[in-house]
């Protein structure tokens, strides 16, 4: 059991090198409506027959401003499955997102004792924890359920045919941009990336910085990046690298890398940038220092709060990043890889599985995702109609969003789904070392294409 620990932890140590990339409700809160106890009947038996007082800890990662509304959702899903159960008690355990995925959840699971509910990452870190057994198998539950095609995607929940996670919501990558700016500058949003860049350059000769951007996590910047090589060479491009069908050092992807550092070197992100973290690109924005920024459709709920954009609420649109050519199919990073996932321990406790189907029942519905979008502007993680979509929230940005999601010829996961663990470290060290100067982006994809290679070998 040490040596399978300790094993874990190493793994995790690694996983935690990974970027991701990403109290009580007030009085008055409308409750949800249960829908009734469903289990099996041996859980639905003891449930019965046990009003016995009994906890699960659910871990979430709604905490600080931003999150209150996300908070809110979870709580009213807390109190209907509490009170769908006698004696059940749940308890809400908020920590900061890296936090959790980096410190907490990383030493829980090496020792094997994982909260009964807990965020978590579907790609690679579910992945990790199911292969040692410390994760629930969903896929009969789901079926159950008949939840299991309702998703736009599983896939970053799903290893070795079974699923071991579910997402919350789903979210594209694209720009923010300052629409008053643009009106007042006679900018329209761009149809090609050369479009893009003449913008950029306009914004850079008026004082201001184009590209809103922090990178002292790697994650972030490499939105942008992964972005630029997956039209540079087709999304397709970054499946084949784990098989060895395609290297870092293919041309397209050289480019992407290539161009975001050609923007570097030209001034369009504020100098310090590996010193700023994720917030501190959003104020840049915000302050009108800089007019646009990559992001994950996530953060429309800043945008949308006067508390946090202040006088800029109203003011900020959304559109996707542009092809190379006019005409040409939209390609955008889409995904769903948050959510949570389950201790594979309650499956030994009637009562608590039954809490857990419950949870389950009452957080994965189309109310519930369609209250995300509205209250939260996070975009469904289960399969919902646009025209629904465009009715949950009036909200100018939001239905710039939706639209931007509609225009989508192809997307593609992140690459960091896509790649080896140890892969991934040596990529985001690696875009750091171009932005700092250090490396030329052609070197530095060389070796990672070295990392990629020792990895692909030690796989076969």
């Amino acid at each position: 059991m040490m040596k399978k620990s300790l094993a874990l932890l190493l793994l995790l140590m690694v996983a935690s090198m990974l970027l991701a990339g990403c109290a009580n409700s007030e009085e008055g809160t409308k409750p949800m409506v249960s829908r009734g106890l469903k289990g099996t009947g041996k859980e639905l038996a003891v449930a019965q027959t046990n009003h016995e007082p009994f906890e699960i800890t659910v871990r979430h990662i709604q905490v600080g401003e931003s999150k209150k509304f996300r908070l809110a959702l979870l709580e009213d899903v807390v109190r209907t499955t509490e009170a769908a159960i006698p004696g059940l008690k749940i308890k809400l355990d908020g920590v900061d997102g890296e936090v959790n995925r980096k410190e907490r959840l990383r030493g829980e699971m090496a020792t094997g004792k994982p909260p009964e509910v807990f965020d978590v990452m579907g790609s690679p870190d579910a992945a990790l924890y199911a292969k040692e057994g410390l994760m629930l198998d969903l896929t009969s539950i789901l079926d159950e359920m008949d939840l299991t095609d309702k998703f736009t995607t599983m896939v970053p929940f799903t290893h070795g045919g079974k699923i071991y996670g579910i997402p919350i919501g789903g979210s594209i990558e694209g720009y923010f941009y300052n629409k008053e700016y643009f009106a007042a500058k006679g900018l329209e949003v761009p149809k090609t990336l050369a479009e893009l860049d003449d913008i950029a350059a306009k914004i850079k000769a008026d004082g201001k910085y184009p590209f809103a951007q922090s990178s002292k996590d790697a994650w972030i910047p490499l939105m942008t990046t992964n972005n630029l090589w997956s039209y540079y060479g087709g999304p397709q491009i970054t499946y084949g690298l784990k098989t060895g069908e395609t290297k870092w050092t293919d041309e397209p992807i050289v480019q992407g890398f290539a161009k975001h550092q050609e923007w570097v070197e030209k001034g369009y992100f504020k100098k310090g940038e590996l010193g700023f973290e994720y917030t501190d690109m959003r104020n840049q924005i915000i302050t009108g220092e800089a007019i646009m920024m990559m992001d994950g459709s996530w953060a429309n709920s800043v945008f949308r709060d006067p508390e946090q954009a202040g006088g800029m609420v109203g003011k900020i649109g959304f559109f996707n990043m542009p092809p190379l050519h006019e005409g040409d199919p939209i390609v955008v990073m889409q995904d769903a890889n948050n959510g949570y996932g389950f201790s594979s321990a309650v499956a030994d406790d009637p009562r608590k599985l039954l809490a857990v189907k419950e949870f389950i029942k009452n957080m994965w519905t189309e109310e519930m995702q369609l209250r995300g979008l509205q209250e939260d502007g996070v975009l469904p993680a289960m399969k919902m109609d646009l025209a629904q979509m465009q009715t949950a929230s009036d909200d100018p940005l939001m239905q710039e969003i939706i639209k931007a999601t509609s225009e989508i010829g192809t997307s593609f996961p992140a690459f960091d789904a896509l790649v080896q663990a140890e892969v991934n470290i040596a990529l985001s060290t690696g875009l750091q070392q171009v932005i700092s100067g250090e490396l030329d982006a052609a070197k530095m994809l060389e070796n990672v294409q070295a990392i990629q290679e020792e990895a692909n070998a030690a796989a076969q």
